[in-house]
């Protein structure tokens, strides 16, 4: 007879990951309003899509490396370093609008690192919960996650919202 595992509900280590996730995307959200909102007062709707782009690019063509890096080093040290790095980055480009106005390659370099970092955390954040569930409570795990992501989808733009009013 074996023993029946924890329901992922009830796992402490489960509903850690689950609310850093949570706070994790949904700044994220905010984020990304924020930018493209300072890109549109910066220039323009062709300045939106430039910065959008300069995020995205990265994201895209290192995710790969991400992955790699997330094996190499452990994908809860990647997670968490690459999303203080993000957080700083964040912060650090927030104070410095609060003292001047963005001026576009301000905020294309922004994107442009904060893709990079994005590339790193992606991977290693979906490599997560194998290893703090047992296998027959993965399934849980992605469907709680998947709610996670629907939950910051709907909060993220209200945050954003009080943020930039």
């Amino acid at each position: 007879m074996t023993a029946v595992a924890r329901p992922a509900y009830r796992d402490a280590n489960v509903l850690r990951w689950l609310a850093a996730y949570t706070a994790s995307v949904a700044g994220d959200v905010v984020y990304f309003l924020a930018l493209s909102w300072a890109a549109a007062r910066a220039g323009g709707p062709s300045q939106v899509g430039l910065v959008v782009a300069a995020g995205a690019l990265p994201r895209a063509v290192l995710m790969l490396g991400g992955g790699v890096v997330a094996d190499r080093f452990g994908p809860r040290r990647v997670a968490v370093v690459s999303d203080a790095v993000r957080c700083a980055v964040i912060l650090t480009v927030a104070g410095a609008l609060m003292l001047a106005s963005p001026g576009i390659w301000l905020l294309v370099t922004v994107a442009l690192v904060f893709g990079v970092v994005d590339a790193v955390f992606m991977p290693a954040v979906g490599a997560l919960p194998p290893r703090i569930t047992a296998p027959e409570q993965l399934a849980r795990v992605q469907a709680m996650r998947g709610l996670s992501i629907r939950l910051s989808n709907a909060v993220g733009p209200l945050l954003a919202g009080t943020v930039l009013v």
